[in-house]
């Protein structure tokens, strides 16, 4: 049996879950993001702000729904992970899901930081994945999109 990881590698996670460190933070990037500009496309970039932001939240529910429960049921690809606009229906629409996201990593760093989950066993309803794998897809899947959201808040705010 593998020895468990050290404390050190749960801080480690949780700071990259965290965006902690290279990356500006999921909360800095959304924190102005011009209400006017959140459904807005701009050449060269496929989603608009609140597509990325609710694709991010939609995708890390699920792999935090995959990470802890043995009923976990797969979602269909992509018509669950993508909302179906690309304009928040509302500012509260927009805010609840930012907190939501906020929410559910807090739940997921939670999830690792708890010294009786191994973070090198299989989860049991899973095909080998384990919860180091699942962390690291949360931390990989949202620095991708957050990178994103960047580089379109800045494409959006150039002069035309």
């Amino acid at each position: 049996m593998p020895k468990q990881p050290t404390v050190g590698l749960r801080q480690h996670l949780a700071n990259l879950l965290r965006m902690k460190g290279a990356h500006l933070t999921f909360q800095d990037a959304v924190a102005d993001f011009p209400v006017h500009l959140r459904g807005v496309t701009s050449r060269g970039a496929p989603h608009s702000a609140w597509q990325l932001i609710e694709h991010m939240r939609l995708a890390q529910a699920d792999i935090l729904d995959f990470s802890r429960n043995p009923e976990y049921q797969p979602r269909k690809f992509p018509d669950d992970y993508w909302p179906a606009t690309s304009t928040p229906p509302s500012d509260a629409a927009w805010d609840a899901s930012i907190q939501r996201f906020q929410s559910d990593m807090q739940e997921m760093q939670e999830l690792i930081a708890d010294t009786k989950n191994d973070l090198l066993a299989s989860i049991p309803h899973s095909k080998g994945q384990t919860l180091l794998h699942e962390a690291l897809l949360v931390a990989d899947h949202n620095s991708y999109h957050l990178g994103q959201l960047v580089f379109l808040h800045k494409m959006l705010q150039q002069p035309a």
